[in-house]
């Protein structure tokens, strides 16, 4: 169940980040907002998952889908380069993350 949460903060990590870009330096109340929610709901999912997962563990994977996830959402919704090394790299991020989850 910890594994499900911690994905799932993951998924809002990737929600923060993409409100705080469209918040345009918190000038947009309604995705300032959003970015708030998302920020509280990440935080506290993460947190919920470190009473059973070891932190390092766990936080290298709440970044890495953070960080995966939000690059792929920036290529896909925000025209950000698509470039075979950018999708290794963050193939590369996954790769990792299915290694923690997998020898943890």
């Amino acid at each position: 169940m910890a594994w499900i949460v911690l994905i799932l903060a993951g998924v809002f990590e990737v929600a923060m980040a993409f409100s705080l870009k469209l918040s345009n330096g918190f000038s947009h109340l309604w995705w300032s907002l959003s970015f708030l929610g998302t920020a509280v709901l990440s935080f506290g999912l993460l947190s919920y998952a470190l009473k059973t997962l070891e932190v390092g563990t766990a936080y290298a994977v709440w970044t890495g889908v953070g960080a995966a996830g939000t690059a792929l959402l920036g290529m896909i919704a925000l025209g950000d380069s698509a470039s075979p090394a950018r999708l290794v790299s963050i193939a590369l991020i996954l790769a990792g993350v299915i290694g923690l989850r997998t020898l943890a």
